[in-house]
């Protein structure tokens, strides 16, 4: 007997405990979410709610305590953040990728054979068309020139003295004392020493050339590169590798490629003009420089099914260099007085794409649309919305057609010189504001000042558990309601600053 009787008392107080721990299920949950930092925007209106429900007096044999997951769904206005429809002129652009060349680019090598004696330039430095790059050791090529001149001076003297024997010849036919095939035979010599002279002229000026060439001179304006050789070096013609090598960077040179679809797009608009070029950074935002088109290439690439072209920019911040990746974009067109919206404001739906149009009584309306072109930031629209209609842009997950809105505030309509809130230490998005306000409502509403709200649950919640209000004190009884209220709707509610994300 005494056995039984242990039983059923530790029955009991396990019952008891376990039922203790249900009914206040939501209170230290709701604690427990508060300190943790998960409590929505939304519940101070869900414990005013509580509150209600605590004072409505309905009993546990109609559900007991409330189901986390068996909250009301959201019932008032959707935030959202929208934008306005303008009217502007749009660029439209071709976009390539491409390679930065060197408007022209010299291999400087040696022409002769010969030990450098001299290098006239530093690495990495301006030079100008016609400065001395190096100088190669020259004492044999002047010898060569000295060797031609002196051949010529003994070519000069041996056609003199031909020429006086012809004259002699030809007065000693004049007297009948010498034979016409004696001046034959010297005019033939005289004529010799003639083309002699002529050929040692043309080996002093080769001669000179050679020599000339032991001074290795700029052929272009540029900048040099890291030097190949060294004073002391022997260098030849035959050198693949050159001294150094120049290249004109300042103008410079862009080759990229388009799709040859966009060709014939790209010839009509040259026709007119010349095509303005943009070289963009890595990251696709930021122009490096501005140019123009230069050239289009003359065939279509078979294997890959572009064309190449080329564009020159000035280059006066030296911010593109050859060699490296860029990406280009070719203007070819400019739509003017076009409408345009936030490209986050187009949704695509199974009928097409689509927008939501903000109405006057802060209602929404789905309407179709059709984009003409759009990019990352703005979409250009053909039909369905008009310059000055306001679309959303953000806060798609609770809209229909016909939703009831809130347009919060975005981050950049701020007063000049406000401060960010801050709630626990992280700054918050300006529309974070509106929670604040419904929970100042729902503070009111435990005053005894608490909003008439449909219910779409089960009845009594934790209210149903509690003893119901009668002696008019109802709002010093729906505080602890609706604090306990509160935790469940930090855990169904999404906060306010997920209005943001689509």
């Amino acid at each position: 007997m005494a056995r039984t009787f242990r039983v059923l008392m530790s029955v009991a107080v396990i019952g008891a405990v376990a039922y203790g721990a249900y009914v206040t299920r939501d209170r230290w949950l709701g604690s427990a979410e508060r300190l943790l930092g998960y409590q929505s925007a939304a519940a101070p209106g869900e414990q005013a709610e509580g509150g209600r429900r605590g004072n409505q007096g309905q009993g546990f044999g109609q559900g007991g305590g409330r189901r986390r997951g068996s909250l009301s769904q959201f019932t008032g206005p959707v935030p959202v953040l929208a934008a306005d429809a303008k009217s502007a002129d749009v660029p439209v652009y071709i976009d390539g990728v491409g390679s930065v060349k060197a408007l022209n680019t010299v291999t400087v090598r040696a022409q002769v054979s010969g030990k450098i004696v001299e290098i006239g330039f530093e690495e990495g430095q301006d030079i100008k068309k016609g400065d001395v790059i190096a100088r190669i050791d020259d004492a044999v090529y002047k010898a060569q020139l000295d060797q031609a001149i002196a051949k010529k001076a003994q070519d000069e003297a041996l056609l003199a003295g031909a020429k006086r024997d012809l004259e002699r010849f030809q007065r000693m036919v004049q007297s009948a004392s010498g034979t016409q095939q004696q001046v034959d035979t010297q005019t033939s010599l005289v004529a010799q020493y003639t083309a002699q002279i002529q050929s040692d002229q043309a080996a002093i000026e080769s001669a000179r050339a050679t020599l000339d060439y032991t001074t290795i001179e700029a052929p272009i304006d540029g900048r040099t590169g890291i030097r190949n050789v060294d004073v002391g070096n022997l260098v030849s013609s035959s050198d693949a590798t050159g001294i150094v090598t120049l290249s004109q960077i300042k103008p410079i040179s862009v080759l990229f490629s388009i799709p040859q679809q966009q060709l014939a797009r790209v010839n009509a608009a040259s026709a007119t003009g010349t095509l303005a070029v943009q070289a963009i950074a890595s990251n696709g935002q930021t122009v490096i420089d501005n140019g123009t088109l230069a050239v289009v290439d003359n065939q279509v690439d078979p294997t890959t099914g572009t064309v190449k072209l080329k564009a020159n920019f000035p280059n006066d911040k030296l911010a593109l260099w050859p060699g490296a990746f860029v990406n280009a974009r070719l203007l070819v067109e400019t739509l003017k007085g076009v409408t345009v919206i936030p490209t986050a404001a187009v949704q695509r739906g199974p009928n097409g794409t689509f927008v939501y149009i903000v109405r006057q009584d802060q209602t929404v309306s789905m309407k179709p649309v059709t984009v003409r072109q759009q990019d990352d930031v703005q979409a250009v629209i053909a039909e369905g919305v008009a310059p000055g209609d306001k679309v959303v842009t953000t806060g798609f997950a609770r809209l229909q057609d016909g939703s009831k809105v809130q347009v919060s505030a975005g981050a950049g309509a701020a007063a000049p010189g406000a401060t960010t809130p801050e709630v626990d230490g992280q700054p918050v998005a300006e529309n974070a504001a509106q929670p604040n306000q419904a929970q100042t409502s729902g503070n009111a509403a435990s005053d005894g000042q608490r909003p008439h709200r449909q219910h779409s649950g089960q009845g009594g919640g934790n209210g149903g558990h509690r003893r119901q209000n009668t002696d008019g004190a109802g709002g010093n009884d729906a505080n602890p309601n609706a604090n306990s209220g509160g935790g469940d709707a930090a855990s169904t509610n999404p906060p306010a600053t997920s209005t943001q994300q689509q």
